[in-house]
């Protein structure tokens, strides 16, 4: 079996890494991996992969910092080129980026069969591009790796029941990638208290809004007075932060981490405050309570078992998540598949191959 695995950003190949770790134990598979240039950043070297245990892509097509149409439109010009050259018997995806559209739309075109991992995630947010994203690449897959029950759910309410498509819970394979990375965990040699909160702001739904930002950082500024606030900050982020003249004066604003090194900022902090969808999980992955800045989030069973708050960008919700917030109260509960996602994704392939 020949897999061409299409990957487009840096968390992508972090996920990626769990399954193709599982890959490598298969004689009968051979994993082609295609690397779009989506999100790519000069950390993402040689070292980046050798350190993450991740095979170093096969091709790397340089598409980013372009329009959504741009990028996309290329990277389906040319994803079709790399198709036609090895011949894949699957077209895998991941998420919801424009690589994980283009690779879809490719494969479809093409008739190779596409298998679409962190499938059925839903925000119910059409204005969001990752939300079109994922909801087009379901369309056209054939099958459906959902990390939760809630995505089974949401395709069959969206009738995913009456199509000729396979729809399994395989689990998350963030959380395969969470319980391999912990032991390679690498602290950071900034000043760093017993008691951190660790927060990221990155969302556009954020960043872009001065008023939702500026609320953010008031409430931020009143808890750091008592708790050490850790925030990794990208450089767009910082740029808008300084054009706004917001004060950051009691926060510890650091430079961007690796991977490694924010496995261990989540396994050391003692809460998280942040609107990223992964790190959402990943404070449950290391049993810490999470304070989400957003108003929706796919991962609704965090919530719904109280290990999540969603407070959007407003100043009395945030204070009041932070004042009321517990330590992790441990539940009997199997919510994405307890590190075994790889292993129940490449046994499917197999099994669908027959």
């Amino acid at each position: 079996m020949k897999i061409l695995t299409i990957l487009g950003a840096r968390p992508q190949f972090i996920k990626a890494g769990s399954v193709s770790r599982e890959i490598a134990k298969r004689s009968e598979i051979q994993e082609t991996i295609v690397h779009t240039g989506q999100h790519y950043d000069a950390n993402m070297s040689d070292i980046f992969f050798d350190e993450m245990k991740i095979p170093k892509p096969d091709y790397f097509l340089g598409i980013g910092g372009k329009s959504h149409g741009a990028m996309t439109g290329q990277m389906i010009e040319k994803i079709e080129e790399v198709c036609l050259k090895e011949k894949p018997d699957w077209v895998m995806v991941y998420g919801d980026t424009n690589s994980t559209l283009a690779g879809a739309i490719v494969a479809s075109k093409l008739h190779i069969k596409l298998a679409h991992i962190e499938a059925g995630l839903r925000s119910f947010n059409m204005k969001m591009p990752e939300e079109v994203n994922r909801i087009l690449t379901d369309r056209v897959s054939q099958i459906l790796f959902c990390p939760t029950d809630t995505a089974v759910e949401n395709l069959k309410n969206e009738g995913y029941d009456n199509l000729d498509v396979k729809v399994i819970k395989s689990g998350d394979v963030m959380q395969d990638g969470a319980i391999f990375y912990k032991s390679l965990a690498q602290k950071l040699s900034c000043d760093i208290q017993d008691n951190f909160i660790l927060c990221t702001i990155h969302r556009a739904e954020n960043t872009d809004d001065a008023t939702r930002l500026k609320n953010i950082f008031k409430a931020l500024n009143e808890i750091a007075k008592e708790t050490q606030i850790i925030l990794p900050l990208h450089p767009r982020t910082k740029k808008i932060i300084d054009e706004l003249q917001i004060d950051t004066k009691n926060l510890t604003i650091i430079d961007p981490v690796g991977y490694l090194e924010m496995v261990w900022l989540i396994d050391n902090c003692s809460l998280v405050m942040t609107d990223s969808g992964g790190l959402q999980k990943e404070a449950y992955f290391f049993q810490k309570q999470c304070i989400t800045l957003r108003d929706e989030t796919e991962w609704v069973e965090l919530v719904e078992n109280g290990f999540n708050t969603l407070v959007g960008a407003d100043y009395e919700k945030i204070l009041k998540a932070y004042q009321t917030s517990t330590a992790f109260r441990s539940k009997e509960l199997d919510l994405y598949g307890s590190g075994r996602a790889s292993q129940k994704i490449i046994s499917e392939l197999l099994v669908y191959e027959l």
